[in-house]
């Protein structure tokens, strides 16, 4: 059974660079703010921000960051995490400030 991505991958190469550009950008404003890469789900981590994959929230990440924990150091803490979680991470944090101040405020109580 062929699905819509199938129909989407079997298209792609026959797009014009310009067209596929377009296509990027349609499929960008109907994601929204969404960063690729970071999920809320009712019922996981409290429905807060987290890392697709995992049980890590990003406001713990971005926390740990302004604490000065390195990357480096944040990714041998959290061997599922890889490099491009953390982008993703610091892309959420910076697109939705308010809610991540938020949760670490609620979160030191």
């Amino acid at each position: 059974m062929s699905t819509g991505l199938d129909a989407i991958q079997e298209m792609l190469p026959r797009l014009s660079p310009g067209e596929k550009a377009q296509l990027m950008r349609w499929i960008a404003r109907d994601l929204g703010g969404n960063v690729p890469g970071i999920d809320k789900t009712p019922g996981v981590c409290g429905g807060e921000a987290r890392v697709v994959r995992t049980r890590i929230p990003i406001w713990i990440l971005e926390q740990a960051r302004r604490l000065g924990v390195t990357e480096t150091a944040l990714l041998a803490s959290y061997p599922t995490l890889r490099a491009e979680d953390l982008g993703n991470a610091w892309s959420y944090a910076r697109l939705n400030a308010a809610e991540i101040d938020r949760a670490i405020a609620e979160n030191e109580e």
